[in-house]
């Protein structure tokens, strides 16, 4: 399989093929340079990733539906990074996507460390809105477009479940 990605502007070509034995080993080829991953599903949306060429140094990692069309937020131990799947071809699906109101959920259960905005708020695209902690980590979840928060569903503290409402922007 083969496609592009867009990480921090920057748009990367992306080949994933079966390199096993044993069944969980794979050739992830970026930008025409190749490595070999083991990778097993450790739960949902989680990734227990091993990289045998470097000492089999071991990473989890977790992924979630992003705010826009073919975006998804990946879950590192130094952090959160939003990633855009084919992200050429979808930008133009997203400016359509963000007319009207957004709805903003929860990409993963966890528990709400910090609101960082209210209802009523002018806020900028990707303006970090709500802080939640998951997987021992904070991840901040973005306003998907310039607007105004017209609502607010969390407080600091509350524990919310994958999908939950966090906020709407419109």
């Amino acid at each position: 399989m083969t496609f592009e990605i867009e990480v921090n502007g920057r748009i990367r070509a992306v080949s994933v093929e079966k390199a096993g034995p044993p069944d969980h080993r794979y050739r992830i080829t970026v930008d025409g340079r190749a490595r070999l991953v083991d990778a097993v599903s450790v739960e949902d949306d989680t990734l227990s990733l091993i990289l045998p060429e470097h000492g089999h140094a071991s990473h989890e990692v977790g992924f979630a539906t992003g705010l826009g069309p073919g975006e998804l937020s990946v879950y590192l131990h130094g952090g959160t990074l939003t990633v855009g799947v084919n992200g050429r071809r979808s930008r133009r699906a997203a400016e359509l996507a963000a007319a009207g109101e957004q709805r903003v959920v929860a990409p993963m259960p966890g528990r709400v460390l910090r609101v960082l905005a209210a209802p009523g708020d002018e806020v900028a695209a990707r303006q970090p809105l709500v802080v939640v902690e998951a997987m021992k980590m904070e991840n901040e979840v973005l306003s998907p477009k310039t607007g105004r928060v017209v609502a607010l569903e969390v407080v600091s503290g509350q524990t919310v479940e994958k999908g939950a409402l966090l906020f709407c922007v419109e």
